[in-house]
């Protein structure tokens, strides 16, 4: 299949999913390595195509939530406190979207995370003690950005509230 043939193809994959496709369904569906797609996404974005990319695979946009309402929350907390945060979201209903933090010479560094259940969550968890990677929270002492996503105001101000009481907040 010709490069741009396969992009337009991928794109149409992308817009018809109801759930986030991985770099390996779609190298599997073109026949083509897993850095192909890596690098048509990449190519894709540049062009100005909103792909998300997480850890359950890439999205063209973000799932509709009709009548969601989003808030952004600072906290704070070490990475052994990573899975008792999130779990508090998830536990009250909520979707973690994103993780950002303010870097000193970098700026804005934002993680899509699209967290939105405790199997979701563990994937992360595993993701993170699989590659030893450090999380983006590690730059900063700890203190970071959550935009999260609930059904309703209540929804997130009981997530809020939660958190609050945990000790991840920052106020």
């Amino acid at each position: 299949m010709e490069t741009e043939k396969r992009r337009t193809e991928l794109l149409n994959l992308l817009r018809k999913a109801s759930k986030p496709l991985t770099g390996a369904e779609l190298a599997k569906y073109f026949q083509v390595s897993r850095q192909v797609i890596v690098q048509d996404i990449a190519i894709l974005r540049a062009s100005g195509e909103q792909i998300f990319a997480s850890l359950q695979g890439y999205l063209l946009t973000l799932p509709p939530q009709e009548t969601w309402v989003r808030s952004v929350v600072a906290c704070r907390h070490t990475r052994k406190q990573i899975q008792d945060e999130l779990g508090i979201v998830v536990e009250y209903g909520g979707r973690i979207l994103d993780v950002i933090v303010e870097h000193p010479i970098y700026g804005e560094l934002r993680g899509n995370l699209m967290i939105s259940s405790r199997l979701d969550l563990n994937l992360f968890l595993e993701s993170l003690d699989k590659t030893e990677a450090n999380p983006l929270l590690a730059l900063t002492g700890g203190i970071h950005l959550h935009t999260l996503e609930a059904r309703d105001q209540k929804k997130i101000q009981e997530i809020v509230t939660a958190l609050d009481r945990a000790g991840y907040l920052i106020k």
